[in-house]
């Protein structure tokens, strides 16, 4: 084994660490050293974003003393920046294994260093986390959740003052003081019980009042209330919320999934608990086809993210993608306020620079002013900050399945995207249609955009290595064509400059620095490539658009795309 690597295993096994932990490392060490190395081989990254990683021993897992060390961090961060003044923080879990124990061992830290916590006493939808920073004047978040990954992970993710995730300066000055924790003897395991306060129910309500606000035709809702919704909370905390919202909004035909109803570390019911798969929604839609539902709608693990189905216009169920939801939510927030009198002149509505430019067609139509930030729900909450007071946030989101609806939360919120969902296919079934003939309706008058994604997972020691060379090749050696189609476009958003390769014209990129490549082809099509941030993948969007004349040319139009994705995946060897 790397000397290196062998170093941090004896810190661990001649350090102050539990017996078990210690055991687990002997075992693992004589069973499975190759598992031992990954295990220590690195210190399990702080990002911009917190932690997220498998959970084990190891410096390079998920457990009480990364997740120990990284909250002592905080904490010193937090104490510097707010000297001599009260430190309020709130945290909350989702329904992962361990997570309670990662939350209750996060909120013991921050409580030993002198700060007040707000600890959930149960677990909770990440969205209500946000929320609650911002209810009870909070300084900083942390919610203890892996999102939508497999059930081996967990994580924690750090949120600041607005409730939204962190941002510069904090994102890194926050990962120098984590960084300075070199020692599980630097961290304040305990001592500050007293500080802990445990909070539920007057959140919970507070938060459901927030939500039924954003309800834009409660009138609609009254005459479609008995509208067939089939809903999923795929083992995790939507169960907590979601079914109460629907409620609140006068919905009272909800059928609940009930072989996903109980939250679950394990998901025993799908690989992925992602409502971006289809496998992880195949239950709902067995539910929703025997029940002829009228929509059916999933969420994540910690309810950020929403799936949604519905029938088409062959009377087929079908998932929508990510773009395909948000281009619905954006165009019935600024349609239905412009119909209703409520839009303002200064409406405003923020996307990110892999979503849809659908979005910014239908912005560009109403005249709504639309702003793409980087990609992640921070930057939405960043540009609401930077215009508060000036413009007025209608809506946000992105193709991963977020959005974020008005401005008292600041992070994806699919609790209230669900509501939002149902609305709109109550609005759409009070004129005899489904959301699948209205998303049809929008190609035509819009444009009709339509998207893919792809990732591709490098594992290992070698995984990052592998995906920053190819970055690098990228970024250094741009292909002429894709498709037959000349690249006309370099968007380079780490060097943050953009590039006409015809002519060679070049100009900045007004966007905080983010590892992003884009390419712009000839005849309208955008590829980007972006390494994620929290997984060892890389990730492919593509975007590719024409005219729709009616509707009767839908099912042929949307071939001549796929097939125009599929000429692009090809071109590129990326299959």
């Amino acid at each position: 084994m790397d000397a290196a690597i062998q170093e941090r295993v004896n810190i661990w096994l001649n350090g102050n660490y539990d017996d078990q932990t210690k055991k687990n490392i002997l075992d693992i060490q004589q069973n499975n050293p190759e598992e031992l190395a990954d295990a220590f081989y690195r210190n399990l990254e702080f990002g911009t974003g917190g932690l997220r990683g498998l959970m084990g021993v190891g410096t390079n897992r998920v457990n009480k003393y990364t997740i120990g060390m990284a909250t002592q961090g905080f904490a010193n961060y937090l104490q510097k920046t707010y000297p001599g003044t009260e430190i309020k923080i709130a945290i909350a879990h989702d329904s992962r294994n361990n997570s309670r124990f990662f939350a209750e061992t996060t909120a013991n830290v921050f409580a030993a260093n002198g700060i007040k916590v707000f600890l959930f006493e149960s677990l909770r939808p990440t969205p209500e986390l946000s929320f609650a920073i911002r209810h009870l004047g909070c300084k900083a978040g942390v919610v203890c959740t892996a999102s939508h990954n497999p059930k081996e992970y967990n994580g924690y993710k750090a949120y600041w003052n607005d409730g939204g995730q962190l941002v510069p300066p904090h994102d890194k000055n926050v990962i120098i003081e984590v960084e300075a924790i070199q020692s599980v003897d630097d961290v304040k395991w305990s001592g500050g019980e007293s500080n802990i306060t445990i909070i539920g129910k007057d959140i919970d309500d507070a938060y459901i009042d927030m939500v039924k606000g954003l309800s834009v035709y409660p009138d609609v809702i009254a005459a479609q209330k008995d509208l067939k919704i089939v809903y999923t909370p795929i083992h995790g905390t939507g169960i907590t919320l979601v079914p109460q919202v629907l409620e609140k909004f006068g919905f009272n035909n909800v059928h609940v999934v009930e072989a996903q109803s109980t939250p679950d570390g394990n998901f025993p019911t799908v690989k992925y608990p992602n409502p971006e798969e289809s496998e992880t929604m195949s239950i709902g839609l067995q539910k929703a086809t025997e029940l002829d539902a009228d929509i059916l709608l999933g969420t994540d693990p910690d309810a950020d993210r929403v799936g949604i189905g519905v029938k088409n216009h062959k009377g087929e169920w079908v998932l929508m993608n990510g773009n395909q939801t948000a281009v619905l939510a954006f165009a019935y927030m600024m349609e239905a306020r412009k119909a209703k009198g409520i839009a303002q002149a200064n409406d405003m509505v923020v996307s990110t620079i892999v979503t849809s430019e659908m979005i910014n067609e239908v912005a560009k139509q109403n005249n709504v002013a639309c702003y793409n930030v980087l990609t992640g729900f921070k930057w939405i909450a960043e540009k609401i900050k930077e215009l508060e007071g000036k413009e007025n946030y209608v809506i946000g989101g992105e193709e991963s399945f977020g959005l974020m609806i008005g401005d008292q939360i600041r992070d994806k919120d699919a609790v209230s995207a669900v509501a939002l969902m149902c609305e709109m296919a109550a609005y759409e079934k009070n004129k005899g249609k489904t959301l699948f003939d209205k998303m049809i309706e929008l190609y035509i008058q819009y444009g009709f955009y339509y998207e893919n994604l792809i990732s591709i997972t490098k594992k290992g020691m070698n995984g990052q290595k592998e995906i920053a060379e190819m970055m690098e090749g990228y970024r250094t050696n741009p292909p002429a064509q894709i498709n037959g189609s000349d690249v006309v476009t370099l968007l380079d958003y780490q060097l943050q400059i953009g590039k006409n390769l015809l002519t060679g014209d070049t100009w900045p990129i007004q966007l905080p620095k983010s590892n992003v490549l884009q390419f712009i082809t000839a005849d309208g099509s955008k590829i980007s490539a972006r390494p994620s941030g929290t997984e060892p993948k890389i990730k492919f969007y593509f975007s590719v658009n024409t005219t729709l004349d009616n509707k009767a040319a839908f099912d042929a139009t949307q071939t001549l795309l796929e097939n125009r994705i599929n000429g692009i995946i090809t071109s590129m060897n990326l299959k």
